[in-house]
């Protein structure tokens, strides 16, 4: 290590459903954690956006919360939470309007519109990924057709975690991996796309200065620091998108590393040390959190949201620990019954807003038990065919590390080893994204000398879950039928969302 020998490295997650503040030691040992939520609104169908100032009030709560609590100094700040969020400010940084969010599916029309105004080869070309609905970019020309009157009072953009440092540090600022899930970079500069601000007419100067993700990138202002009894000029390292910091914090940082993970959406996330392109648009191409790094991801985008809604549409009222032991009741396969997790639309592989979820192959046997393990699988078979794209790259898989809260069951674990094929492992210290970010803040103040030796306090744990033969056949059987679901109920799928749109 090079820098200070003691001290604290804190991490702060904005997520979807809340605020996470993370205190680890230079070991990696996590010290102190704070979590406050906020509420997520759905206007309309396909519609999701939240208040910025919401995430601004559980954020200060929790670093207060986290600040007081250490009795060691920190010594610096990393930043991370959902990627793809666009917030909007005015020229007195005021929030114009609701943030829409990373699984807003509203922006159909502008990504029909960017793909003829830039071409869908040299969109490829130049950001890496296809125009999808989720990304910033069509979020901007929908507020310009929808919301003229709004537009035209926007002076700056804003990703949610750099929402939060700007009100930190006074700073407009982003990172590489979060900037380029937003259409608009370059993913081989590493900078802003001139040609494509041209092409959407989108101004340079509304967007922050791109740094790399342990790069410094602001201070904690004197005022705020102190109320939130943090050091004053406390760095701010840049920080990274989610999905990057939290492969940072499970060292998915070299060759043949994949993460699985199942939070609110599920991503299948693997190293690559260059760009690599899938060029039908199904995996999404980002710059990784660190100088020269890539990555590519698979995303499903209702995971541990197609177990929550069934949790809730359901009325079991069971936590989700009782769920998975719920689901262990029924056999593998769910005799029979498929669950189709499109209940927010789907990206991977299939980049449709206008998916639908789906049971098929319900029958009199059925009972709460096969419902419940059928969601769990269908959840797994989306994210097998997010691995299998990366396989399809040419990109190695060594070893896949389970993160997010499903990583925390031993049936989702499971489920994965049976469906993937390979053991599963989880990490000896798995605290989500906040503890990726507090590493790039290590990096950052001079702690660690380079994101490469954080890998050496993140460890897997020994114990491995291994693909059952059995299970896996049947599995492999079925995921065949999966597959081959949504190219046939596509045609339906899209009349009744359009019946629901009207």
């Amino acid at each position: 290590m090079g820098g200070p020998r003691d001290g604290a490295l804190i991490g702060l997650d904005i997520g979807t459903t809340g605020a996470r503040a993370l205190a680890i030691d230079l070991d990696g040992s996590p010290l102190a954690s704070a979590s406050a939520g906020y509420p997520l609104s759905t206007p309309r169908a396909g519609w999701t956006e939240q208040d910025p100032e919401t995430w601004w009030t559980a954020a200060q709560a929790v670093l207060a919360e986290v600040a007081s609590a250490l009795d060691t100094q920190p010594l610096a700040l990393g930043l991370t939470g959902q990627m793809h969020g666009s917030v909007f400010l005015d020229s007195s940084d005021r929030v114009i309007r609701p943030a829409l969010l990373w699984n807003d599916q509203r922006t159909s029309r502008q990504c029909v519109a960017i793909t003829e105004l830039v071409g869908d080869d040299n969109l490829q070309r130049i950001t890496g990924n296809r125009a999808i609905t989720g990304f910033q970019a069509p979020k901007i020309l929908w507020l310009r057709d929808e919301e003229p009157a709004n537009y035209r009072r926007v002076r700056s953009i804003l990703l949610p975690k750099d929402f939060i440092r700007m009100k930190l540090t006074g700073e407009r600022a982003t990172d590489a991996s979060d900037a380029s899930g937003t259409l608009l970079l370059d993913l081989t500069s590493r900078d802003w796309s001139a040609e494509i601000l041209a092409a959407l007419d989108i101004r340079r100067e509304w967007l922050p200065a791109v740094h790399e993700g342990s790069e410094v990138a602001g201070a904690v202002a004197p005022n705020l620091a102190k109320s939130l009894g943090l050091p004053p000029g406390l760095r701010v390292a840049a920080g990274a998108g989610d999905n990057a910091a939290a492969a940072v914090g499970n060292g998915i940082i070299r060759a043949g590393a994949v993460s699985s993970s199942i939070g609110s959406s599920g991503v299948v996330f693997a190293f690559s040390d260059e760009p690599r392109i899938d060029p039908r648009g199904r995996l999404q191409s980002f710059c990784h959190a660190f100088p020269g790094a890539y990555h590519v991801m698979g995303v499903t985008l209702s995971a541990g949201a197609s177990l929550r809604w069934w949790r809730d549409t359901a009325g079991s009222g069971l936590d989700y620990d009782q769920l998975a032991e719920l689901a262990a009741q029924a056999p593998a396969g769910c005799e029979g019954l498929v669950f189709l997790p499109y209940l927010a639309g789907e990206r991977t592989p299939h980049l449709d807003a206008k998916a639908r979820g789906a049971f098929v192959g319900l029958h009199l046997r059925h009972t709460s038990a096969h419902l419940t393990r059928a969601v769990m699988e269908g959840v797994a078979f989306s994210l097998g065919q997010c691995l299998d794209l990366v396989r399809d790259l040419g990109l190695p898989v060594t070893e896949v590390r389970a993160t997010g809260g499903g990583a925390r069951s031993k049936l989702w674990r499971q489920l994965q080893a049976d469906v993937f094929g390979l053991p599963i492992r989880r990490n000896r210290i798995d605290e989500g994204p906040a503890f990726g970010a507090a590493l790039l803040a290590g990096v950052a103040c001079g702690t660690f000398k380079s994101v490469d030796e954080t890998a050496g306090i993140v460890a897997a744990d020994g114990h491995a879950d291994v693909p059952d033969p059995a299970t896996r056949d049947l599995y492999e059987k079925q995921r065949r039928i999966y597959n081959d679901l949504y190219d046939a109920m596509a045609v339906p799928m899209h009349r009744l969302a359009e019946i629901d749109e009207l």
